[in-house]
């Protein structure tokens, strides 16, 4: 049997029952109260070049367009998904923002560089090309942990980094298995089945899941804590805040039934240390 793939990935996103299960949330739900709170705290300049990876139907862009922040680019690897994006960007008068089609492991060069404000306040760093770049990322929903492998991982976050201006935050959310008991325990007995050799032979490396709920099925890969800081720190990316969703905030009904507890992390764009 196979192991998942990237190209997986990207075919049960496309998949209909997905692009319709997103599109439905891009709609209907918004931005959750904890990421509103986040990105406020963590992006304070609304005026700023924005760059949110994996953005799907456009939930999170949308929601970051209402709340002022007018300079974005999103981009994701489903184009089943950007093109739902950019129809809701269409129908909430934010035709502005610029949407591509992108696998976040390798971004190309130019559509990603930004140009620099026609009268900034302030000196600005230049990217490649003569280009400032961007003063901030998301990654949303668990986006990250959606690449099959950690190798892949690490590079989509050095690919962000090359993207970013030193100092810039990167705001993103994983699952966390030890963040309560139930959860342990389940780990536990996911540890045996890969001492056995028994675990789901379609899985890349131990902390995986393959989803099948109904006709929608998702890869996700699910860290501890530990594993996220030492990809972050080998990735030139600082950790400044991270925090479990419950203690931001209590969501609401439809949001809590559309996506389990999560954490919140919150990185700054330092210098690369190593691969």
């Amino acid at each position: 049997m196979k192991k998942i793939s990237s190209h997986q990935v990207r075919a049960d996103f496309n998949d209909l029952p997905a692009v319709l299960h997103y599109t439905r949330a891009a709609h209907e739900l918004g931005l959750w109260a904890s990421e509103r709170i986040l990105i406020e705290r963590f992006f304070p300049d609304r005026d700023a070049p924005l760059l949110e990876a994996g953005c799907g139907a456009g939930r999170v862009t949308i929601g970051l367009w209402s709340l002022g922040y007018h300079r974005l680019t999103a981009f994701d690897f489903a184009r089943e998904l950007v093109d739902q994006a950019v129809s809701l960007a269409a129908e909430r008068g934010a035709e502005a923002i610029r949407f591509l089609q992108a696998d976040v492991t390798r971004l190309p060069r130019r559509p990603f560089s930004v140009r620099k404000p026609r009268a900034p306040t302030a000196p600005s760093n230049t990217h490649e090309g003569g280009h400032a770049p961007f003063a901030g990322a998301l990654f949303m929903f668990n986006g990250l942990m959606q690449i099959p492998g950690r190798a892949n991982r690490r590079q989509a976050l050095r690919e962000l980094h090359r993207v970013c201006r030193p100092g810039a935050p990167l705001l993103f959310t994983t699952h966390d298995r030890d963040h309560s008991p139930a959860e342990r325990a389940l780990w536990r007995l996911e540890t045996l089945r890969w001492i056995r050799g028994d675990q789901d032979p379609r899985l890349v490396e131990f902390g995986d899941r393959y989803f099948e709920d109904g006709a929608v099925r998702t890869f996700m890969h699910l860290p501890d804590r530990r594993e996220i800081l030492e990809d972050l720190a080998v990735t030139g990316w600082s950790h400044a805040f991270d925090a479990m969703r419950s203690t931001l905030a209590r969501e609401s009904r439809s949001i809590r039934d559309f996506s389990d507890e999560c954490r919140f992390w919150v990185a700054r764009r330092g210098q690369p240390l190593g691969r």
